[in-house]
């Protein structure tokens, strides 16, 4: 794609289109589409990806927020082929996109300012979705896939890890994309947990757990969950009040969040 020929990038979109056809080719090998796949891409732009999945499959639907879009990626394809959607993705329900028990696939270049709102969002519909494959800022990717006791891991780790498992594919270097930006990308993969890992009624309880546990990182879990669970608690839960969140693994967080909705149940 010639950037001459690209309409100008708007900063309030977060726009960086990708233009390296060599890249483009890398991420559908990463996809791996399939004909009858229930595919969906956000944020389309100006079409690169979209023109390449188009022949692989027999129906795309893709959603973009920048009406200026629309015109040209409704004229990529014949409607029956292509369903173009001039909307907010943090406000689309994606549940109500899939075709019975058939499950989505849902790839994208997201816009990096908002990228992790959207893919928790996703995830409320995580059991009619069967993967993830996204663009977003590599600092991001990285903190996502991150490991207990490492300098990366901390409340995003935990949240999408108890969701999903999560894949950093291969980092993407500025110059693939117009403009350029300031930061190295990374495409990721995310397969959502069926069954889920975590009862849903205890994912409030999770997400509370969690917020607070990495509230302060300098700070012992103890002092953090303070109010919540006592020194006492914590070891009956085998967990050492004198460590800090970042030590601790997903069933670690898991026995938290178990023993806090049970407090909230009893009360």
């Amino acid at each position: 794609m010639q950037v001459a020929a690209l309409p100008p990038a708007k900063k309030r979109f977060g726009q960086n289109f990708l233009v390296q056809p060599a890249m483009v080719e890398r991420i559908m090998a990463a996809i791996h589409p399939q004909s009858q796949d229930l595919l969906v891409e956000i944020g389309p732009g100006p079409g690169a990806l979209t023109k390449r999945l188009l022949p692989t499959l027999a129906h795309l639907t893709v959603i973009e927020l920048d009406r200026d879009m629309i015109p040209a990626l409704e004229n990529l394809a014949a409607p029956e082929q292509l369903t173009v959607v001039q909307a907010d993705a943090l406000k689309m329900d994606f549940a109500r996109l899939g075709e019975g028990d058939k499950p989505l696939r849902v790839v994208g270049n997201l816009p990096y300012n908002v990228a992790t709102p959207i893919i928790f969002h996703i995830l409320e519909s995580a059991l009619q979705i069967q993967d993830m494959h996204f663009m977003l800022q590599k600092e991001v990717v990285d903190r996502m896939v991150a490991a207990p006791g490492s300098k990366t891991y901390g409340r995003l780790s935990v949240m999408i890890q108890a969701s999903c498992q999560v894949e950093s594919l291969f980092t993407v270097a500025p110059g693939n994309f117009y403009p350029v930006p300031k930061v190295d990308s990374a495409f990721m993969r995310l397969l959502p947990y069926r069954p889920a890992l975590l009862p849903e009624t205890q994912l409030p309880a999770f997400a509370q757990i969690v917020t607070r546990s990495f509230a302060q990182r300098r700070k012992t879990l103890a002092n953090n969950l303070r109010g919540i669970f006592s020194a006492e608690q914590l070891r009956a839960l085998d967990i050492d009040p004198a460590c800090r969140a970042e030590t601790l693994d997903q069933t670690a967080f898991f026995r938290l969040a178990e023993a806090f909705a049970k407090q909230g149940s009893q009360a």
